[in-house]
């Protein structure tokens, strides 16, 4: 290949340019983001840059030593595709490619109304909303994820009246199930947050929120955090498949009509990528994605057989508390606790038969560090040793 080109400026995308000049290739390599900053990393945009200890997040990359060429405020708008590499339409002008890769990440779901409404993904938006979050300003969050919990330990600790109404009967009931999502519920009434489970929004109207069925909640500001989609409306017509994100073989080869095509790849928040490990498609949202898959997406357009099948991992940090989970929770059999609620650090394990499949930890990374790894090898564990929170995890493996 004479020319890669990476459209997106996030994590993935910087990534997928260090893995590429990592792995030999020396050709052109140009880095196209709708963003006019230098790729930044988003995770602290909801703690440290809402909180106002800092206001750079961007990552530390060498781009005179990659050698690559930065399109900053440019977006993709379309992609024309060739027998072999094709060109990419941009803001900028159509830029001819060999390799491509898609990492254009996701958009922010937004709701209906006409108010103002803030989201929460790029440097602009933590920055906007921290302005307003100032000592007694009634502040409404929609969705009470794992955003919307952060946002909420801020605004609550900058001295905002906090309410968060969540349609589900519970926080974190579509990450983590209702039953485990209903143990993080005292934490709000213990920092002073209103919390309403149960509660569907009609719309954001200026100066409060609508509620379906009637009634409404006063709020100065008000915050939604339901989830985002992945960015693939750029490429609607190119023939390239999409199913939620882009979809892709474990190597992180774009499907094109039905057959995943080696010059293309996706990685990041954008691809929907097979995994093997799970026997489906998985779309991961989370950093620990962005950061380690680019390079087997690197090592895949290179011509390499690179396929990534790593256990999802991610953690939120929410009213004082590191919260971890790694694996995936789906479909196992069962599921056992290390340490009750009153125990301030606890544990939820998820297993099918002696395999364990996830885990969520609360102020416990011992346990996270060793289960990833547990779950990572396929080893088999003993449940009554692992429920027992006096006993490592490492040491509940069976022998």
């Amino acid at each position: 290949m004479d020319t890669v080109i990476v459209v997106g400026g996030g994590l993935a995308g910087v990534r997928a340019v260090e893995a590429l000049r990592g792995k030999g290739y020396t050709g052109g390599l140009t880095l196209v983001s709708a963003e006019r900053h230098r790729p930044y990393d988003r995770p602290p945009l909801s703690k440290a840059v809402l909180a106002g200890t800092t206001d750079d997040t961007t990552v530390d990359a060498d781009w005179d030593a990659l050698g690559a060429e930065l399109l900053l405020g440019e977006r993709a708008t379309g992609l024309r595709l060739a027998e072999r590499g094709g060109t990419l339409a941009t803001t900028a002008g159509e830029l001819p490619f060999d390799g491509l890769v898609i990492a254009t990440g996701a958009t922010p779901v937004t709701l209906p109304g006409p108010g103002r409404q803030h989201v929460l993904r790029t440097i602009e938006d933590a920055r906007a909303l921290r302005d307003r979050l100032v000592p007694g300003a009634r502040v409404v969050i929609v969705g009470a994820g794992w955003i919307g919990a952060e946002v909420a330990t801020t605004a609550a600790a900058r001295g905002c009246a906090v309410t968060v109404v969540e349609a589900a009967d519970a926080p974190l009931a579509h990450a983590l199930g209702p039953e485990v999502g209903a143990l993080t519920a005292p934490w709000y009434a213990e920092a002073g947050v209103e919390l309403r489970t149960g509660v569907k929004v009609a719309s954001v109207e200026d100066g409060h929120l609508a509620l379906a069925g009637g009634g409404r909640i006063d709020a100065d500001e008000i915050v939604v955090g339901v989830g985002v989609r992945p960015e693939t409306g750029w490429l609607d017509g190119s023939g390239v498949d999409v199913e939620r994100g882009v979809v892709t073989d474990a190597g992180f080869r774009a499907h094109v009509e039905g057959a995943p095509r080696p010059d293309v790849v996706a990685v990041g928040d954008v691809a929907a990528w097979w995994s093997q490990r799970y026997g489906r498609r998985l779309l991961v949202e989370h950093w620990d994605t962005a950061l380690n898959a680019p390079d087997n997406a690197a090592a895949t357009l290179l011509g390499e057989d690179a396929p990534y099948d790593a256990a999802p991992y991610f953690w939120s940090e929410q009213f004082g508390r590191m919260v971890q989970y790694a694996g995936r929770h789906t479909g196992a059999e069962r599921m056992i606790t290390r340490g009750g609620p009153a125990d301030p650090r606890w544990a939820v394990a998820w297993l099918t038969g002696d395999r364990l499949e996830a885990i969520l930890t609360v102020d416990r990374p011992r346990d996270l560090v060793q289960a990833r790894r547990v779950i990572a090898a396929g080893t088999p564990v003993d449940a009554a040793a692992l429920a027992d929170p006096s006993v490592a995890v490492r040491q509940a493996v069976k022998s």
